[in-house]
């Protein structure tokens, strides 16, 4: 039986920013489940999975374009309705990837803000409860309100240093791929 994911042919060797996909027929581009019509339709995990790896390979400011090989061809002539698909998928991963970035910006102000006012209590606290206490407990106690609230800081020192950018760069490479040029070409059967 043959799967239904798509024929990944690589990158173009003659074009270096170039992807190449091999298809059986046009449906196979595209996510079977998905009821809308073909422009509105998700495309198919494995081959938007591909075409993203690809484009994550490329420089950040290269040009991409992708040439699609159709060895069923349809009636009519599939480039427009393949190019207004793929456009229309990659800006809608692009909406969506800004929109979840702007909702991890709006959890790490509020895990910011959490945190320094954690951290703040910690340290008044350990200031103004323990300042006259000396001790093997009181310095355990004043170490451990200080880790405590540093610990606090966690979170929103991860949203800002480390997650934020991977998604920041993901939204760029659907909003390139969104516009990127598409090609249909048929292909024989090997």
């Amino acid at each position: 039986m043959r799967s239904s994911s798509p024929g990944i042919i690589a990158a173009d060797s003659r074009h270096s920013h170039s992807i190449k996909l091999k298809l059986r027929d046009l449906s196979q581009l595209f996510n079977s489940m998905d009821p809308s019509p073909f422009i509105e339709k998700d495309l198919d995990d494995d081959a938007e999975e591909f075409i993203v790896s690809w484009a994550q390979e490329f420089p950040p400011h290269a040009q991409v374009r992708l040439r699609v090989y159709l060895e069923q061809w349809p009636k009519e002539n599939p480039t427009e309705l393949i190019r207004q698909a793929v456009h229309n998928h990659f800006a809608h991963r692009a909406e969506l990837t800004g929109l979840e970035f702007k909702h991890l910006m709006r959890q790490g102000r509020a895990s910011l803000l959490i945190g320094l006012s954690f951290l703040a209590a910690c340290l008044a606290i350990s200031e103004t409860l323990l300042q006259g206490h000396a001790g093997t407990w009181a310095g355990i106690l004043r170490e451990s309100l200080t880790i405590a609230g540093w610990v606090a800081m966690w979170r929103p020192m991860q949203i800002y240093l480390y997650d934020w950018w991977p998604l920041n760069r993901l939204g760029r490479i659907y909003t390139k791929l969104s516009h990127m040029p598409v090609e249909v070409v048929p292909h024989e059967k090997t």
